[in-house]
């Protein structure tokens, strides 16, 4: 059995000193007009009245039936006052204490008690008076009941209130880590997409100068690895800005659209791929933003992966736009770089698939096998939803 409250023993202490201070005065009360005992049996029902009140929390039930009885037991003393005021707390903290049958039942019993005591005291006395007795029954049981309720209802929508808080605060912080999550993710797929093809490029030519001992290599290579590098750098910067700022007066800048596609094109021309742009939509559209960054991205890591690691031959990049779909394909002879490679780390197809997902579109990526031999494609569907009207520019480049 647990230890009791240390609250429950201050007034089991203090009741039983109480109840023995009033008896050492001589002051004692006629409950009921039955024969009394000598005036020293009314220790007896106060003494374990006191001893109740340890069980006022860990037992409060069983305190209650057996302080009924010792109440009883009373009414055949001269009385004590102590003893029916912790009565009426044993009553109370059944209610607050017990269990959620008892919290909802006892208030009933005792009001229904108090009503059939006023009743057998009228029958009983036939004289007015006899209400006033009722009444005393009420305020040491239904009263101590009802307001063990009210504080337990009371103490039950604190608690509600206060779980209520913390899961809407658990919910909060999930909602906030996801967030964070998503948002580093995002990051790192514009800063993986922005940089990866210009280091590739210093990678490759800068590997090229060291390699080779030609002074016309080693000029070409110099110029494109200061080409990319200023470019990257420039990336980087529009990137740190948005970062910084947070507006949306960098979000042109930061999100191309699918219109930079032969500025990308000639790009890697330049590092040294021999790309085909192949623009086969009809319809002058422009897409929703985040499509068309997508698909702008897919094309980018597509030809840096095909730089890094693509034998030599022609690359192939197509779009085409039917059923609101916008289908991208890019294709690369498939097999080891006669030149130097960059490494890679896969990071590229992770965050190709992923821009896909969140696209709700579909993703694949792997060897195949075609007229012009085995070649590594590269395929996205990205649901297009509603365009708006916007003069088209796009054609093979």
């Amino acid at each position: 059995m647990p230890r009791p409250h240390r609250v429950d023993v201050l007034i089991a202490l203090s009741g039983l000193l109480g109840g023995l201070v009033l008896w050492g005065i001589g002051l004692g009360i006629r409950t009921a007009p039955v024969p009394s005992l000598p005036d020293a049996w009314l220790l007896v029902p106060l003494a374990l009245m006191s001893g109740l009140e340890l069980l006022r929390r860990t037992l409060p039930q069983t305190a209650l039936a057996l302080g009924t009885l010792a109440l009883v037991a009373d009414q055949f003393t001269p009385g004590n006052l102590v003893t029916i005021i912790l009565f009426a707390d044993l009553a109370y903290a059944a209610v607050l204490y017990g269990s959620p049958a008892a919290a909802r039942r006892l208030p009933w019993a005792t009001g229904l008690a108090t009503v059939a005591a006023t009743l057998g005291f009228l029958a009983w006395y036939q004289q007015p008076e006899a209400v006033l007795l009722g009444l005393m029954v009420g305020l040491i049981t239904f009263t101590p009941a009802t307001t063990g309720a009210i504080v337990r209802n009371h103490r039950d929508a604190a608690e509600a209130a206060r779980l209520r808080a913390q899961q809407t605060a658990l919910l909060a912080e999930m909602d906030r880590t996801q967030a964070v999550t998503a948002e580093r993710a995002r990051m790192a797929r514009e800063l993986h997409d922005m940089v990866a093809n210009h280091l590739s490029a210093i990678a490759i030519h800068s590997t090229a100068a060291l390699s080779l001992d030609d002074p016309r290599t080693t000029r070409d290579a110099l110029g494109v690895i200061r080409e990319n590098s200023v470019d990257g750098l420039a990336e980087m910067r529009r990137l740190i800005g948005l970062l910084r700022d947070g507006s949306d007066d960098h979000e042109p800048a930061a999100a191309p659209t699918l219109d930079s596609l032969a500025a990308l094109a000639e790009q890697a021309r330049t590092n040294g791929l021999d790309v085909t742009l192949d623009d086969r939509r009809t319809d002058s559209a422009r897409l929703p933003a985040p499509v068309e960054l997508a698909a702008y991205r897919i094309v980018q890591e597509s030809l840096t992966n095909a730089l890094k690691h693509a034998a030599p031959g022609p690359v192939h990049v197509a779009l085409s736009l039917a059923e609101r779909t916008l289908a991208v394909t890019v294709t690369s002879p498939f097999g080891d770089p006669s030149g130097p490679r960059a490494p890679g780390s896969g990071a590229g197809l992770v965050g190709m698939r992923e821009r896909a997902s969140l696209l709700g579109g579909e993703f694949e990526a792997g060897p195949r096998d075609s007229a012009e031999g085995e070649i590594w494609y590269v395929g996205a569907a990205l649901p297009a939803g509603e365009a708006t009207v916007k003069a088209h520019e796009g054609g093979s480049a």
